[in-house]
């Protein structure tokens, strides 16, 4: 069985949409990043997205563990022209295409960015490539709200309307099970 640890990026603090933008992720509450240390397993695989806010996460967290190299493929989605803007601004600019994009995930996608689909596709492969290569170990991943509820959503075999109803707070684990094809979810949002 394959133990997945979905550690979600310090915050960043901002307070606009943050997909491919490079933002740094604040570090500061060194007694949260010790609580999550803490909790993760050792010995473990640890990988994390190319992005400065989930690489500088998977460095504080990386003794006792095997650092994998940072995937492009575990990036945040790619909000395109959204990228940088204010959820309200959003709105306005693209008020039908900004509601389908959170009423009915899947192949709506942002301007000059990609889809529920798209992303899932492209988090899928770096998984389903982990899986066969580590069928028997625990793997710490550091990523994105996006990303982590993407895998949420293929684990627990609902929709991706309904992954999008979890909360995923910064610094938090989500832990899935897969063994054989089948996935299973052990846990949501676990803050240590």
């Amino acid at each position: 069985m394959t133990t997945w640890h979905w550690v979600r990026h310090g915050p960043t603090h901002e307070k606009t949409f943050v997909g491919w933008r490079d933002v740094p992720a604040d570090l500061s509450d060194t007694a949260q990043v010790a609580r999550l240390d803490a909790a993760l397993p050792r010995p473990a695989l640890l990988i994390a997205s190319d992005l400065i806010r989930a690489s500088a996460t998977a460095d504080v967290l990386g003794e006792g563990r095997t650092r994998l190299p940072d995937a492009h493929g575990l990036r945040e989605f790619d909000f395109g022209a959204w990228d940088g803007l204010h959820f309200t601004e959003v709105s306005a600019r693209d008020p039908d295409l900004s509601r389908r994009y959170w009423e009915d995930p899947g192949e709506v996608a942002a301007p000059e960015g990609e889809s529920w689909n798209a992303a899932a596709n492209r988090v899928r492969a770096v998984v389903d490539a982990l899986n066969a290569v580590y069928p028997k170990a625990h793997i710490v991943a550091v990523a994105h709200i996006g990303v982590i509820l993407t895998q949420v959503q293929r684990a627990s075999g609902g929709s991706a309307y309904a992954a999008l109803g979890h909360k995923i707070d910064n610094l938090s684990v989500t832990r899935l099970a897969h063994e054989s094809g089948t996935w299973r979810v052990e846990a949501i949002n676990h803050r240590p």
